[in-house]
Formats: C-alpha cells, structure tokens, sequence
C-alpha cells in the first residue's frame, strides 16, 4: 500500500504541475481573446443586436473562473501530496470536479454551435461593408479601414456589383483587387485556427481533470487505510 501510494503522489504531482500550466494557458489565451485587436475590433463595432459581444465578454469570463479553478485544483492536490491530507485530497477533488462539470458544457457549446461565433463576425463585416459602399456613414468607412488593416484582406466578392470604390478607400496599399485577401475568407480561417486550439485545451483540460479526480480520491483512501495500519496493533499498557 505504501509503495502504490508513493506511485500515486508521484504521479499527482506530475499531473498537478501540467494542470497548472494548463489553467495558464487557458488564463492567457482568454486574455488575449479579450483583449486582442482582432476581437476587440469587431466587438467595438457589432450592434447589440449581435450575439458576437455577449459571446466574447461571456467566453473571456468563463475563461478566467476555469482557469483559476485548474490552478486551485493543482495547488491543493500537490499540498495534499506533500501533507499527506485527507481534507487537502478532497478538496483537490472537488476543484477537479468543478472545473471537469465546467469544461464539458463548454466543449457541447463548441460543438454544437461552432459556427455562430463566425456567423456572428461575418454578419459584422457585411454590415460595415454596406453602410460603406452605400455612403451611409463617414465613420464606417474609418472601421472597415481598420478591419482591412488588421486582418491584412481587403474587400470581398459583393453580388451587389462593382466594388473598387470600397477597396480604393478602405484597403490597405498594395492589397487592393487582391482576390485572394477576401475579409469573409481570412476571417474564417482566423477564426478556425484559433477555435482548433480552443477546442484542443478543452480536450486535454477534460482528459486532465478526469485523471486529477482519479488520483485525488486514489490518494485519499491511500491516507485513510495507511493511518488504519498505522494504529492495527498497537497496544497501551493500564
């Protein structure tokens, strides 16, 4: 028992420490969604209408509340490990468990809508697009310039005709009637890169959290039967 049990700790605490780089991870890449050009851009710009803003605020505070919860998880089961804590392990467990029931909902939502945050950024760009092209607003054309700059594309094939007012005006030199920089198209192999690896976190935070619970509750039957033995046999004299 006592040489599985130094297996266990061993192993708890290597799954601790990449757990913990894990809820990093995750804390940095919630950070940089939130706060990056590209996101910020088009959250500045979409309507309330749009789901994109709910979606982009709401994925940046889920992000930070997972991750602080990974690294929590990671700190209690390696204070459990070396304390050899019953209270500890548990605890460890149920943070394990907390983040485990929050990435499962997230990887479903990631499944079963991964195309409303694309839609949503789209429907962003076409808007801005139009009002341009129909001189609605001077101040759109300053946002479609900025959207063109970032995303480094430039217009995008409209079924409304001719568009090289548009582009002369908002894309960036050297970029203009540049087929291959549609803005609908780069926006959509940005954004696919960057949920694969969304996606990939989410798998290997599951797979993650599943063996920490593993190991936790291993690790507190291991200190429970270890005291048993400890006192079996024992006797006081009266």
């Amino acid at each position: 028992l006592r040489c599985r049990m130094r297996t266990t700790k061993c192993q708890l605490l290597v799954t601790s420490l990449c757990v913990m780089l894990l809820g990093l991870s995750i804390a940095t890449l919630s950070t940089v969604t939130h706060y990056g050009l590209h996101f910020t851009l088009i959250s500045n710009i979409s309507l309330d209408s749009n789901a994109y803003r709910v979606i982009h605020h709401t994925a940046f505070y889920f992000g930070i509340c997972l991750s602080m919860t990974l690294i929590l998880a990671a700190l209690l089961s390696s204070a459990a490990t070396v304390r050899e804590s019953q209270c500890l392990a548990a605890m460890g467990f149920f943070c394990f468990a907390l983040a485990f029931c929050g990435l499962i909902p997230a990887a479903c939502w990631r499944y079963t809508h991964s195309t409303e945050v694309e839609d949503s950024m789209m429907d962003v760009y076409d808007f801005v697009y139009e009002e341009v092209r129909r001189n609605i607003s001077s101040y759109r054309r300053h946002e479609l310039t900025a959207i063109h700059e970032a995303f480094l594309c430039c217009g995008k094939h409209s079924p409304f005709g001719d568009t090289t007012i548009v582009e002369n005006k908002t894309c960036p030199p050297g970029q203009v009637h540049n087929e291959e920089q549609d803005c609908l198209q780069e926006i959509q192999d940005f954004l696919k890169k960057h949920m694969d690896f969304v996606f990939s976190l989410l798998g290997i935070g599951i797979g993650l959290t599943v063996y920490g619970m593993i190991l936790t509750s291993f690790l507190w039957f291991s200190i429970h039967f270890s005291s048993n033995l400890y006192r079996k046999g024992k006797y006081i004299l009266r």
